[in-house]
């Protein structure tokens, strides 16, 4: 299992030491969200924030960009040292158009996710399925913190894992939104290995919450 705490959750004001009680925890990834203002009505972090991010921690960053253009803004968050890059196939619209930028983002050396909508039908993940490092399972609806934990998200989290069974898929599931101790232990039963963690991991003290996640 891997964790990886949203800074979506952090206390801005104090995100240095917030970082670094992070990288002190079990936690190996920082889970990024890019937001644009129109493809959700939130507006996060820009590249300033994930440099800033680099230069605080040596930790993977896990970039998510949901935005309207990922074709546009992947290279520059790559540019900025995203160790990961996941988009949305619902920004896109377009098997050639994905697969293009799939092959981009694996070209450069990045590690390649992908997501969906929750309420998107499951069926557009598969003609990515052999491409990609990471299928995202969103089990909250993008755009703010703190939300509830939707309970459809463990299907999809079951189908995913089955199909990667049956077909010997290499790619990592990673799931975000509402996860805690309780919400956490259900995604690794169901075969999820990386579980993002925002206000569960912030609101808290850093280090138990992590561990938590980890001795589930």
């Amino acid at each position: 299992m891997i964790v990886a705490p949203s800074i979506l959750s952090a206390d801005f004001s104090n995100l240095e030491k917030q970082l670094k009680e992070v990288e002190a925890s079990n936690a190996e990834w920082i889970h990024f969200d890019v937001m644009d203002g129109h493809f959700v009505k939130n507006i996060t972090f820009g590249t300033d924030v994930l440099h800033a991010v680099k230069k605080s921690v040596n930790m993977y960053v896990d970039a998510h960009l949901v935005v309207s253009d990922p074709e546009y803004y992947a290279d520059i968050f790559m540019d900025a040292g995203a160790d990961g890059i996941t988009f949305h196939l619902d920004a896109i619209n377009n098997i050639e158009r994905s697969l293009s930028l799939i092959k981009k983002i694996k070209g450069r050396g990045v590690n390649v996710g992908i997501t969906l909508y929750p309420e998107v039908d499951l069926h557009e993940y598969l003609p990515y399925l052999t491409e990609v490092d990471l299928v995202l399972v969103m089990s909250i609806k993008p755009g703010f913190g703190g939300q509830k934990f939707r309970q459809d998200a463990i299907e999809r989290v079951k189908w995913l894992d089955e199909l990667r069974k049956n077909h010997n898929y290499t790619y990592k599931i990673q799931v975000d939104g509402g996860i805690n101790a309780e919400t956490g232990k259900l995604c690794a039963e169901a075969g999820a290995d990386i579980l993002v963690a925002g206000s569960y991991v912030f609101k808290n003290d850093i280090k138990s919450a992590v561990d938590s996640l980890y001795n589930l």
